[in-house]
């Protein structure tokens, strides 16, 4: 019976864990969060190693000591679910939830599909390319020719990432279309201040919740987890840059 629970939380912690993984949660949010479920069901001698492709989790007992490894293919930003699953885990610790609930509510949660549809990215991405542009104190002459530029851009990001699906190639080619773009917009005299427009529209492109991630993960001691995600920062940002500065040469 002790074993058969075991097992039950342990898949509990692991998929709160991937969730939470999968879609931006911080490494040691990821470990805080399994090891108070763990802790909530009883289970008070656990261990969790999480680095950006995996979760390793251990249960320790008397009896034995099961382990258990779940690989994390697949990174995005919803912080909706993670909000969910931070709800669920406090449903835990505060005793309300029994471990087939808990997995089922979880179940529940990675099963829904939360993410905007195509139209509504394309036109967030538009319009926060023109609000960039402002920020930066460009004109509003270039809000227009921003808004077009970032909305082309970021719908090449979506077409490349479907059809390849290397996320460096995807970034890359959308870099590219803005840097075309805006160059095109600015020489027949729709936009004035080129750097301002390129620097507003790719801005939706710009890893900036992965950047921070990672510094606070170094922060708090999650050495491996930290510098994996500051490598994945800086490659988007090579990325982008490298479309843009390919673009501005031969242009």
């Amino acid at each position: 019976m002790e074993q058969k629970k075991q097992k039950e939380v342990m898949e509990v912690c692991l998929l709160a864990g991937k969730m939470l993984l999968e879609n931006g949660a911080e490494t040691y949010r990821v470990e805080d969060t399994m090891l108070r479920i763990a802790n909530a069901f009883g289970m008070t001698k656990c261990d969790s190693f999480v680095v950006p492709t995996g979760i390793i989790f251990s249960i320790h007992s008397d009896e034995q000591e099961k382990t258990k490894l779940v690989r994390v293919s697949n990174r995005t930003t919803d912080l909706l679910k993670i909000t969910n699953v931070n709800k669920v885990s406090r449903s835990i610790s505060e005793g309300r939830l029994s471990v087939k609930e808990a997995y089922d509510a979880l179940q529940e949660i990675e099963a829904k599909k939360v993410t905007f549809s195509v139209t509504t990215q394309l036109l967030a991405a538009s319009l926060s390319s023109g609000c960039f542009v402002i920020m930066f104190l460009g004109g509003w002459k270039d809000f227009i020719p921003a808004v077009i530029a970032g909305g082309l851009g970021f719908l090449g990001f979506l077409f490349f990432n479907w059809l390849v699906n290397v996320k460096f190639v995807s970034e890359f080619l959308a870099a590219v279309i803005i840097g075309v773009v805006s160059y095109i917009l600015v020489h027949i005299g729709f936009g004035q201040e080129l750097d301002k427009i390129i620097i507003g529209s790719v801005m939706p492109l710009v890893p900036g919740l992965l950047l921070t991630n990672a510094v606070r993960d170094l922060m708090a001691g999650h050495l491996v987890s930290g510098i994996s995600k500051g490598a994945d920062a800086f490659l988007t940002a090579f990325a982008i840059g490298g479309g843009i500065a390919i673009v501005l040469t031969l242009l």
